[in-house]
């Protein structure tokens, strides 16, 4: 089963592989309907708008930057957290560079639905690899733990405060930022279920 911790190394690399790729499909998804992203994303594309680079290699560096932070937190990032912080942006960029021209709202929104439904679906796929969380997710839960606060409090400090710097930048805040925000996570947690994968 998926969520059994005795699966052999390659299978468990080559599932975790496989969930970024399709991660990156459902970042450049949620990016390519143009109706607004996720917070974390709004602060790549606002990098990217004001550097220059790519929305992928604008991700990367965000990552790289939240990996750094990890440090006096005392949290050991797993292979996963270090995978997903170099790939998921570059994978993005691949995909927005063949997903084809939307001509017409609905095609935007229906577009970012299926992005929003596809980072759920990658997400419970590379988590049951089991070879470590998101870079973001550890560095919320580690500021949690060491301030002794609730994550969800720690979690919407973060991303309230990275959204708005990304807003500041040119990123894009619209009516898909708000369904992302209140979708994701009960879309994550059918995911979860799905790969089998328990609470906590």
């Amino acid at each position: 089963m998926l969520h059994e911790t005795n699966r052999s190394l390659p299978i468990r690399l080559v599932t975790l592989l496989a969930g970024l790729f399709v991660y990156g499909l459902g970042v450049a998804l949620t990016v390519h309907a143009g109706i607004g992203i996720a917070p974390w994303d709004v602060l790549a594309q606002g990098i990217s708008i004001q550097t220059g680079l790519s929305f992928g290699v604008a991700t990367v560096a965000v990552s790289i930057l939240v990996l750094i932070c990890w440090i006096p937190l005392k949290v050991k990032p797993g292979f996963a957290t270090v995978a997903n912080a170099l790939l998921v942006g570059l994978f993005a960029d691949f995909w927005l560079m063949i997903l084809p021209d939307l001509t017409a709202y609905w095609q935007q929104l229906a577009v970012f639905m299926l992005g929003v439904v596809v980072v759920a679906i990658a997400t419970g796929l590379y988590i049951s690899s089991r070879l470590g969380s998101g870079p973001r997710d550890g560095l919320m839960q580690g500021t949690a733990n060491t301030l002794d606060k609730p994550f969800w409090i720690v979690r919407t400090a973060f991303e309230g405060s990275v959204l708005t710097i990304g807003w500041l930048m040119g990123g894009q805040v619209r009516e898909g930022t708000l369904i992302f925000a209140v979708t994701i996570g009960y879309l994550v947690q059918i995911s979860l279920k799905a790969f089998k994968i328990p609470k906590g």
